[in-house]
C-alpha cells in the first residue's frame, strides 16, 4: 500500500515586500519510492501555483518527460502521481527560509529551517539515491542535514531557468543518471 503526502502550505499569498519568509511544500512521495529528488525551496511561481517547479521555463518536468515518459503538459496532479509511480520522491532541503525573490543565492542562511529528511527516509525505506537539483541544494543539504544512515547522493545541474550555462540537452545527459539508477535497482 502506498502512503501519500499531499502538497500544500499555509501561505495564501506572499507579502508585498521584496524579502519574504518562504515555507515549502510537503513531499510528493510514496512509501515505495527509490529516488529522492531534493531542491532548495519553492520559488515565487511555485508558491503562487502551489506546485513544485511551476515556473514555465523550469526544465524539471520536461526532463522527467524525456526520462520517464511523464507528460510535461499533464496536470500537476498527474505529474505527482506519475513521478510516484516511477519510484520518485520530490521535496526540498529547506522547510522555510527568508529570501529575496526566487534565486537560491538569495536564501538567507541564518533563517533556514531544514525539512526532516531522516523522517521521510524512515517512511520511504527503499530510497537508495538522493539527487540534488543543483549545487545550492547539495550545499544546503550538507550544511543542515545529517543522515542516519547515509545514502548515496548525486548533484545534478539545476533545472531553474537561472541556470542558463547548460542547454536542455546537456542537463538531460546528466539527469539520465536517475533513469540508469532506477533500471539498476
Amino acid at each position: 500500500m502506498r502512503a501519500h503526502w499531499s502538497v500544500h502550505t499555509g501561505l495564501s499569498e506572499l507579502p508585498p515586500i521584496s524579502q519574504h519568509n518562504t515555507t515549502g511544500f510537503a513531499p510528493v512521495a510514496s512509501s515505495d519510492a527509490r529516488i529522492l529528488i531534493l531542491g532548495t525551496l519553492p520559488g515565487v511561481a511555485s508558491i503562487k501555483q502551489q506546485q513544485y517547479y511551476a515556473h514555465p521555463q523550469n526544465a524539471f518536468w520536461r526532463l522527467l518527460e524525456q526520462l520517464f515518459n511523464i507528460p510535461a503538459q499533464a496536470s500537476y496532479e498527474r505529474h505527482c502521481q506519475s513521478a510516484q509511480a516511477h519510484g520518485l520522491a520530490i521535496w526540498d532541503v529547506c522547510h522555510t527560509a527568508q529570501r529575496f525573490g526566487s534565486l537560491d543565492s538569495s536564501i538567507q542562511g541564518h533563517s533556514i529551517i531544514a525539512n526532516d529528511i531522516n523522517h521521510l527516509l524512515t517512511s520511504c525505506p527503499h530510497i537508495t539515491l538522493i539527487a540534488f537539483n543543483g549545487q545550492a541544494a547539495a550545499q544546503l543539504f550538507k550544511k543542515h542535514i545529517h543522515l542516519t544512515p547515509t545514502i548515496p547522493t548525486v548533484t545534478l545541474p539545476s533545472t531553474s531557468p537561472a541556470n542558463a550555462r547548460l542547454s536542455f540537452e546537456q542537463k538531460l545527459l546528466q539527469w539520465a543518471v536517475l533513469k540508469q539508477h532506477k533500471n539498476n535497482h
